[in-house]
């Protein structure tokens, strides 16, 4: 196991709990704590046994985007290295197999904000704020465009980047920030729940499943249909496919391979 100072890993069956742990500083993204989740969310990639991972905050916020100390009077290779590292680490988000939930019972700003919508799932509390505010201090949060633009669309993705003010829970659900709100004492069984749900589908599937998912949505329609079918191809010849839809005709519980 990697040492960690700023991040907490833990299990819940075949749940990973990823805590950030600067209640401070409002879980700013320092490099140090991009790095250290960098190598936990490597690590559980490899992990056969992990099948959902839940990404928290601890303390007052979800987290409060990068650590603005680190932003102050910095050489442009300094600054390079760290959003590299940011670009890096939302990147591993979609890339590691198992699905990633964010748990934000709190304010997620900024990078935090594009943390949320790197997640492929998120569930909030009542409490919950979003906002990307970078243009009210001169630093527009164009890395964090990226994710939000294709989670909530242009419009809406750039009345928060125009005008930096935060959009609370409930409108971040209607406009697909996140999946679901709920009662803030609720929040870890909510999202225990829904990593749950997908811990119970083959292991095999879910990761062939969220791949594809993430190379088609770029593609044009044409192109994605076509990549689409293969994937349904070498899919339904997969032994986890054969089982379930047997199980399903039987009306039986599955018994997966993987």
């Amino acid at each position: 196991m990697i040492q960690l100072n700023e991040v907490n890993l833990e299990r819940e069956g075949a749940t990973a709990i990823v805590t950030m742990r600067r209640p401070e500083r409002r879980n700013a993204l320092s490099l140090a704590m991009m790095r250290e989740l960098q190598r936990v969310l490597d690590e559980i990639g490899q992990d056969r046994e992990v099948r959902a991972v839940i990404l928290a905050g601890e303390g007052p916020a979800f987290s409060a985007g990068h650590d603005l100390r680190e932003l102050q009077g910095r050489d442009r290779a300094a600054y390079v290295e760290i959003f590299d590292q940011c670009i890096a680490l939302m990147a591993t988000l979609a890339a590691i197999p198992q699905p990633v939930i964010a748990e934000v019972g709190a304010m997620a700003t900024a990078a935090g904000c594009q943390l949320v919508a790197a997640c492929d799932l998120a569930v909030a509390s009542e409490a919950a704020r979003f906002a990307t505010p970078g243009v009210r201090i001169g630093l527009f949060c164009s890395t964090p465009m990226v994710a939000l633009s294709r989670a909530v669309g242009r419009k809406r993705a750039l009345q928060m980047l125009l005008t930096g003010e935060p959009i609370d829970a409930p409108t971040a659900l209607a406009w697909g920030l996140v999946n679901e709100v709920v009662p803030a004492d609720g929040l870890r069984a909510a999202t225990l729940a829904l990593a749950a749900k997908i811990a119970a589908a083959s292991r095999t599937v879910v990761r062939l499943g969220k791949e594809a998912f993430y190379r088609q949505i770029e593609l044009d329609v044409n192109e994605a249909y076509a990549f689409a079918k293969q994937v349904m191809v070498d899919n339904a010849q997969l032994d986890d496919a054969q089982e379930g839809i047997t199980a399903f005709i039987h009306k039986r519980s599955p018994r997966w391979q993987s």
